[in-house]
């Protein structure tokens, strides 16, 4: 498996990609504003835009060249148009001469996350979630950011798809969003998805929102994960990635986020020279970059550090196309035992 930049010719893929996911890939289902994206991520991976308007959109590619996944991140989120969240945070009224004190969790709109890079649009193949591919696709993009950090804000941020029904219907947004933007859970995030943000501006009421005027069902999804996003979450834990308190606006999945120099992927990548040869039976799985950005290439394979130096078999050397003596990033994966542990 390969993690690589995503080229225009991927557009047939990533369409049936997104009939697949339905709506967890919301901005790959309009193919007129798909190829646009496409377009712009090769100037993005070629440096031709600015950090605001940066989109590093991936596909995880198997050796027949079949593209099984995606995932992405954005260079800094809120410089164009206003990133909203809710911050979870209290309201303290009290009454002395009643004897009487409250403390009510309350949810404030904000644009605290401005400036900060996002993980996002992440999806693999039902089928092919096994061995190291879902970590390859979510932690492989993680060494890019490593290689580059100056293309990226001092945090890298994540919002969880929250809790939804088999329908698509959102306790939080019939408890909240649904009395004023009139239309409904699917709509509203479908609008999103497609870069239409203004109406959230226009529409969401400014004042903080007591959660105790919510109904107990909203009120009780309020930072949970959709349990499909329950395997990225542990992921991105073990990471060292933690939730602050910050929700979505529409479902209120959990906003979790790091320092960008604090994630364990970034934080234990290391330099190496690439070796040619059989690893040991035993040796770990390594993420593997090749240190290039506009031909970027990433993957996950057994590996043994010998000094400075990284050995892998041929055919890891061939997907990365690199040749013996090259510079690598690299960072062990966790063992699952360990990533249980740290999550």
């Amino acid at each position: 498996m390969i993690l690589r930049p995503v080229q225009v010719t991927d557009l047939p893929a990533l369409l049936a990609l997104s009939r697949l996911a339905g709506r967890d890939l919301t901005p790959l289902v309009n193919e007129e504003r798909l190829t646009h994206r496409l377009r712009w991520v090769q100037r993005t991976f070629a440096e031709q835009v600015e950090r605001a308007d940066a989109d590093y959109l991936f596909v995880l590619e198997d050796d027949d060249q079949q593209v099984l996944g995606v995932s992405a991140m954005t260079g800094a989120v809120g410089l164009r148009e206003p990133w909203y969240n809710y911050r979870l945070g209290l309201t303290v009224s009290s009454s002395p001469a009643l004897g009487i004190s409250r403390q009510i969790p309350t949810l404030f709109l904000n644009n605290e996350m401005t400036g900060q890079s996002v993980l996002c649009s992440l999806f693999l193949r039902p089928d092919q979630r096994r061995g190291s591919n879902g970590r390859l696709l979510t932690l492989g993009r993680l060494l890019l950011a490593a290689e580059f950090p100056h293309l990226f804000g001092e945090k890298m941020i994540a919002e969880l798809r929250g809790s939804a029904d088999e329908k698509g219907c959102s306790p939080f947004w019939d408890s909240v969003g649904r009395h004023f933007f009139k239309m409904d859970f699917s709509h509203a995030e479908h609008l999103s998805g497609l870069g239409n943000k203004s109406f959230i501006a226009e529409l969401m009421p400014r004042q903080p929102l007591y959660t105790c005027l919510l109904t107990e069902r909203a009120q009780a999804v309020i930072g949970k994960p959709h349990h499909d996003a329950e395997p990225a979450l542990r992921i991105l834990t073990a990471e060292g990635f933690s939730h602050q308190g910050f929700i979505d606006i529409f479902d209120a999945g959990p906003v979790i986020e790091a320092p960008l120099s604090a994630i364990r992927t970034v934080r234990d990548s290391r330099l190496l020279a690439l070796a040619i040869g059989p690893p040991d039976d035993q040796a770990p799985t390594w993420l593997i970059h090749n240190r290039r950005l506009e031909n970027c290439r990433i993957t996950a394979a057994p590996a043994q550090l010998r000094g400075d130096s990284l050995l892998v078999d041929r055919l890891t050397a061939k997907r990365l196309q690199l040749q013996p003596g090259d510079s690598v990033r690299a960072v062990a994966l966790p063992n699952r035992q360990q990533q249980a542990v740290a999550a």
